[in-house]
């Protein structure tokens, strides 16, 4: 199953709307076939794994890191397809809480005589699938909030200068970590004060996550590296009624797809905004934005983990912070993430808190 839930993890940010799963077939002593979720959402990975089985998967056990599906998408159930190559086991790591399956995967297969063995590794495969299964239970994708700030919380000196806070391997890491997410979201503050253009750079991948602006009057420029790479790498902006239309089609002009939401006040409502990325699908995002937007994302607690890298370097209490206001009155009220794991990257450390 460990392998299995290995397998599933490649699929990360390549998979939405469908979850990341992985399949290991074993018989005869032997793994016979494997696979995991491809990008788009198919083939599944009982089906790649089952094909490289062939008439080996008679007779042998499955192991998958989440209930096969049990109903008609645009593939096949894979419960049937475990079924109809002979399976003699399955062993899964989770229920599918999709009402379309919770329970009745394993149900379909416990009928065609098949054993059924659930629960193995749950906790490790919950981790691993948390975007699925909050967008399916909650509405809502699963966001991961990236900071990077000096050992004294600064993220830019009183000038404004802030490149690089951090050293080339952490730099890197923030490229893999995008390569996992199925968009990486930025703020308007943001996009104007860094002409960004979030894609994955200097890892050989081709794959390249949905880039998000949240922006309510449609102030950064179209012709912005956002604006002049939509075409090559899809761009969605989420503004509000104030957006002018003069903007509005010069960003559609880009190649760019806008929505329009609610507003909160000027700005966006942000429980709005990312409920509509679940509804389009999304279930794992990366934040990477200014202290101000984090702060506003943090107070509507719509973080579920925080990715904090911190550099060996002091700027002093006139440098910019690392997060905005929370509007705390009391020391009682002030968020305390639980702290999941430390990483070093060249001479920074990456801390990693869930909320």
């Amino acid at each position: 199953m460990k392998h299995a839930l290995a397998l599933a993890a490649r699929g990360l940010g390549r998979t939405w709307p469908n979850p990341a799963v992985g399949c290991v077939i074993v018989g005869q002593g032997r793994i016979l076939g494997r696979g995991f979720t491809q990008a788009g959402g198919r083939p599944h990975a009982e089906t790649t794994a089952l094909a490289q089985a062939g008439q080996g998967a008679r007779g042998a056990t499955a192991y998958v890191t989440l209930e096969p599906c049990s109903h008609h998408g645009k593939t096949p159930p894979c419960a049937n397809a475990l079924i109809a190559a002979g399976i003699a086991r399955v062993v899964t790591a989770q229920t599918d809480p999709d009402p379309r399956v919770s329970g009745r995967g394993h149900a379909l297969l416990r009928a065609a005589g098949i054993a059924v063995t659930e629960g193995v590794c749950e906790a490790e495969a919950r981790t691993l699938q948390a975007g699925f299964l909050k967008r399916v239970t909650q509405g809502l994708p699963f966001v991961t909030l990236k900071l990077a700030s000096t050992l004294d919380g600064r993220i830019a000196t009183a000038t404004g200068e802030s490149r690089w806070i951090t050293q080339p391997p952490a730099r890197r890491a923030v490229h893999a970590m995008r390569m996992s997410h199925d968009a990486v979201l930025t703020s308007s503050a943001t996009a104007i004060a860094d002409d960004p253009d979030l894609t994955v750079r200097d890892l050989g991948s081709a794959h390249q996550p949905l880039r998000i602006l949240c922006d309510a009057a449609l102030k950064h420029r179209p012709d912005s590296r956002l604006g002049r790479t939509a075409r090559e790498h899809p761009v969605w902006l989420l503004h509000t009624a104030a957006a002018p239309e003069a903007r509005r089609k010069a960003w559609d002009e880009t190649g760019a797809q806008r929505a329009e939401l609610a507003a909160n006040g000027p700005h966006l409502d942000l429980a709005g905004a990312f409920r509509h990325l679940a509804d389009q699908g999304l279930t794992r995002i990366l934040i990477e934005a200014g202290g101000t937007f984090a702060a506003s994302l943090i107070r509507a607690r719509l973080v579920d983990e925080l990715a904090l890298f911190t550099a060996g370097a002091l700027i002093g209490s006139e440098g910019t912070p690392v997060l905005g206001p929370l509007a705390l009155t009391a020391l009682s009220d002030a968020p305390r993430p639980t702290l999941i794991g430390t990483e070093t990257h060249g001479p920074d450390i990456l801390s990693r808190w869930r909320f």
